[in-house]
């Protein structure tokens, strides 16, 4: 039995603390902040109408296998502690220019059919040929990356490929190429685009290989979780606890130990003694572990292409709009957009909050998140991350917060969605709220810029393991949890 520290209850950190208490280890959890659930955050706003309850991080659950094999490895089953629900359409995507709004779903043959109907049979027979290619790639990283440590690109180019995966995957195209070179309808290229972002990259420079992305959401469909996804850290907790895992909130590791090559334990901020381990998890964004927990220069050097951040409102909404659960309005000029956000410092061109966003609406059709006859907005936009450097932005600024959310106000009302006289209230979450709230670096979503090749979950000091969203395989619910897998699987069982 190893003495087991995890640094950060996140959704990766407290997955990994169930797997590793089931098999017999002795594991403690330690949270900076005051309640688990990392960016799996949570925010209740009380008014004379009644109560609204936000997810303030996802809203849309993935790969449900991912999160039954979790609770069945630990003993339990995912419908004792959570009530999925499918959503038709998972994704409701509203484009320039008027015209038709396209529902997506979990029926391949469905969705190519409302393809059909809304862009005409060309645009219908190129999304088949496309998720084709796409069902390819997805069974070549999901059989050879998304379960096993990917170490180095050396790793990446040894695993058994063959040359019709390799052709699908396109090593050296961007997911933007792959999109003109298959999708004739320029409203299914932006669809496409969009999926970049879902790792927080440019799809002008992010991987091809990023068309597995849609792929795991269209085939396996999209799931909404009764009461938000916020239940999703409550039965994780709960997991934990039943098994013996230690959990100590309001305890923030400062240094992790690990002289002559070896993990030995953790620091904590307040306290004089450290605390012993044999192995440490660390479920912090990978800067923040080679930065600060462990100062290691050379891994740190390949961490400073970082991902795009979030802009957010809570808005309570009287009425019904009609909403689906998720909504996305596309803008004129997408390119404009990734511009502002991403800027050119090479160039001079500084990162700025973009003129005219997409717009992303989560609208939950429940009871339990908000009063009768009212609704629960989660508005995001894409948006540089915190910082003073050129490609980021200082949220700080006096001012720029509120401008800036009576600026989306105004985008959605000129695309056909005006709430701004039917407002109860407005909340205002920016990347500098992010990265105070879950310490995630200039409030970066996912780390690094998504790709193939993330921060290993291997640490360099023996005894020293790394998951979450900023390390392998990547970020999002389900990639968060098979990073939780792979650990657990590498340290093993204590017998």
């Amino acid at each position: 039995m190893a003495r087991i520290v995890v640094v950060g209850a996140g959704v990766g950190g407290l997955a990994t603390a169930a797997r590793l208490a089931a098999t017999g280890h002795q594991v403690t959890v330690f949270e900076r902040a005051g309640t688990v659930g990392g960016k799996l955050g949570r925010y209740t706003h009380d008014t004379p109408a009644g109560s609204f309850h936000f997810d303030t991080g996802p809203s849309l659950l993935t790969l449900p296998e991912v999160f039954h094999d979790l609770f069945e490895a630990t003993g339990a089953k995912l419908d004792e502690y959570l009530d999925l629900v499918p959503l038709d359409p998972i994704v409701r995507h509203v484009f320039p220019g008027g015209g038709p709004a396209l529902d997506s779903c979990a029926d391949p043959v469905e969705f190519a059919t409302r393809i059909g109907a809304a862009f005409g049979d060309r645009a219908a027979a190129d999304w088949q040929r496309l998720w084709r290619r796409a069902a390819r790639v997805w069974n070549a990283s999901s059989r050879d990356i998304l379960r096993r440590t990917v170490d180095s690109p050396r790793d990446l180019a040894s695993l058994a490929w063959r040359v019709g995966d390799l052709a699908a995957i396109a090593p050296g195209r961007t997911l933007r190429g792959l999109g003109r070179r298959h999708l004739s309808d320029p409203r299914l290229r932006m669809m496409l685009d969009r999926y970049a972002t879902y790792t927080g990259a440019d799809p002008r420079r992010a991987p091809a290989a990023l068309v597995a992305v849609p792929y795991a959401e269209l085939a396996f469909g999209g799931w909404y979780l009764r009461g938000g996804l916020g239940t999703l850290a409550d039965a994780l907790l709960t997991r934990c606890l039943d098994l013996g895992v230690v959990v100590q909130t309001d305890a923030t590791v400062t240094r992790i130990d690990a002289t002559g090559g070896r993990v030995h334990g953790v620091r904590l901020a307040g306290v004089t003694a450290p605390v012993p381990a044999d192995v440490v998890v660390a479920n912090v964004d990978a800067l923040t572990v080679y930065r600060d927990l462990l100062p290691h220069p050379r891994r740190l050097a390949g961490l400073t292409d970082r991902s795009l951040a979030g802009f957010v409102l809570l808005l309570g909404v009287s009425g019904s709009t009609g909403l689906a659960h998720h909504n996305v309005f596309f803008p004129r000029d997408y390119d404009a957009e990734f511009d502002a956000i991403f800027g050119d410092p090479g160039r001079g061109v500084r990162a700025r909050p973009a003129a005219d966003p997409t717009v992303f609406v989560t609208v939950a059709d429940d009871p339990m998140v908000r009063p009768a006859g009212h609704e629960a907005w989660f508005v995001l936009v894409n948006a540089p991350r915190q910082g003073t450097a050129a490609g980021a932005v200082d949220w700080r600024r006096p001012g720029l917060a509120d401008a800036y959310a009576d600026r989306v106000l105004d985008v959605l009302a000129r695309r056909g969605m005006d709430v701004r006289d039917r407002l109860l209230f407005r909340e205002v979450r920016t990347p500098a709220d992010l990265d105070a709230a879950t310490g995630a670096p200039g409030g970066s979503i996912y780390g690094t810029a998504g790709g193939l090749l993330r921060p290993a979950n291997r640490g360099p000091a023996n005894g020293l393991w790394l998951v979450g969203g900023s390390t392998h395989p990547g970020g999002g619910l389900p990639m968060v949890t098979l990073s939780a897998q792979i650990v657990a699987d590498e340290i093993g069982p204590a017998w």
